[in-house]
């Protein structure tokens, strides 16, 4: 069952950004090692907090998976490692264009994993940064549905 998290807790936060940490050594292997903490704290501190949060817990009452989303933009979206595989970020997906009515996402070109995932949800490459955000040379796709 998805849920929206409207004002996560101190230990959810942690929770949040302890599952996204699992997720990215899981699938951004491209990442460095130092990058990987610089985005840590920028998710924990103000990602995380600037979104409108959507959850799909597991058995334990803790999070699976998780996608935050400002305007029609899917701003993230991560499955626990444990959790890949059994359909929960298609669920999300599907549930956020329908009653979010998202339209827009940006993806890591280097993810060749969640490039293929958009693709199969009808995401298709509008344009391209060879930079991201940060400035780190990690190149972001910009998908429209």
């Amino acid at each position: 069952m998805i849920e929206q998290l409207p004002s996560p807790a101190p230990h959810e936060l942690d929770a949040l950004t302890s599952l996204w940490e699992s997720s990215v050594r899981a699938t951004h292997r491209f990442l460095a090692p130092k990058d990987i903490e610089f985005y840590r704290r920028m998710v924990r501190e103000e990602a995380l907090q600037a979104v409108e949060l959507y959850v799909i817990r597991d058995n334990e009452n803790g999070f699976a998976a998780f996608a935050g989303v400002e305007a029609d933009m899917l701003e993230m979206l991560f499955v626990a490692p444990s959790a890949r595989g059994k359909g929960l970020g298609r669920k999300l997906i599907e549930y956020l264009v329908v009653h979010r009515g998202i339209r827009r996402v940006d993806v890591n070109e280097q993810n060749t994993q969640a490039v293929g995932f958009y693709a199969r949800m009808g995401f298709r490459i509008a344009s391209r940064d060879a930079l991201d955000p940060s400035g780190r040379p990690y190149p972001i796709l910009h998908l429209t549905l």
